[in-house]
């Protein structure tokens, strides 16, 4: 199964003196749900950015759609992002545009078409998440859930090849939880489409990914099918799958010995 999106030796840093991701290499086939996992900080969404063409690595090549990002010019980049969907974190609705406005904004941006198949396409999109009803409504008479569905909507208006999801799950209630994933799910399944999501949920995540990277300070320190994570013996993943306290990574920050912490209260 050939690869959509292809990272070979990726390095990156904001500054060259502390290096945000370092050498990771990763291929994510096409019509898979996949996802990158780790803790906040990690690289995750760094590595999400690369993939869209926000950043560009320091070193090591980032193969997607076809293309090397780092050749793109501005129109290639453009077009690229085209046969992309994306899902921000908390939605990122026009909170001046309406739930129908907000769905039809990238059909206008990138084609042009009649008024009446934009309609029919924005009802299709709406009725595709469950929110034909609500085309009429103001991001702020959404709640939570409704919200990241509107943008779900949004995101797949263009049908695109490639869906990237940036914490699909922060902040939802279990029910818009279940409702999100199976969306997830059906549609990637539906469009064709390969989807890319990157969350710190690790138990969420894997009952909806067919495959996992698993990051740790900027490298990819296990992948393998949601049940080899679960069983890895790796002492990161194995803490953070099953919420250990105790493991590579303290609950303390980093701190002097008490009694110098004393001596700094009394001076």
């Amino acid at each position: 199964m050939s690869s959509i999106v292809e990272l070979r030796n990726v390095s990156f840093g904001y500054d060259p003196a502390r290096p945000v991701l370092r050498d990771i290499s990763l291929a994510i086939p096409r019509g898979a749900v996949v996802g990158i996992m780790g803790q906040s900080g990690c690289g995750k969404t760094t590595t999400l950015r690369i993939i869209m063409g926000a950043y560009r690595p320091s070193s090591g090549s980032a193969g997607v759609l076809g293309h090397d990002v780092a050749t793109l010019d501005g129109d290639g980049l453009y077009a690229m992002r085209r046969k992309m969907g994306m899902l921000f974190q908390f939605g990122a609705l026009f909170t001046d545009m309406s739930v129908f406005e907000n769905v039809a904004f990238p059909l206008r941006e990138h084609l042009e078409l009649p008024e009446d198949l934009v309609q029919d396409l924005v009802m299709m999109k709406l009725h595709a998440v469950g929110l034909r009803g609500a085309a009429h409504l103001m991001p702020t008479e959404l709640s939570g859930g409704m919200a990241r569905r509107v943008a779900l909507a949004r995101s797949i208006a263009l049908d695109p090849q490639l869906m990237l999801y940036d914490e699909p799950f922060t902040g939802l209630d279990p029910i818009s939880f279940g409702v999100i994933v199976r969306l997830i799910r059906e549609l990637n399944d539906s469009l064709g489409a390969t989807s890319v999501i990157v969350t710190h949920d690790v138990q969420e995540a894997l009952g909806v990914v067919d495959y996992v990277w698993f990051m740790a300070a900027g490298k990819v320190i296990a992948q393998g099918t949601p049940d080899e994570i679960r069983a890895s013996s790796e002492p990161f993943v194995n803490q953070f799958v099953n919420g250990k306290l105790e493991g590579p990574v303290p609950f303390h920050y980093p701190a002097a010995q008490y009694d110098a912490d004393l001596e700094l209260t009394k001076s």
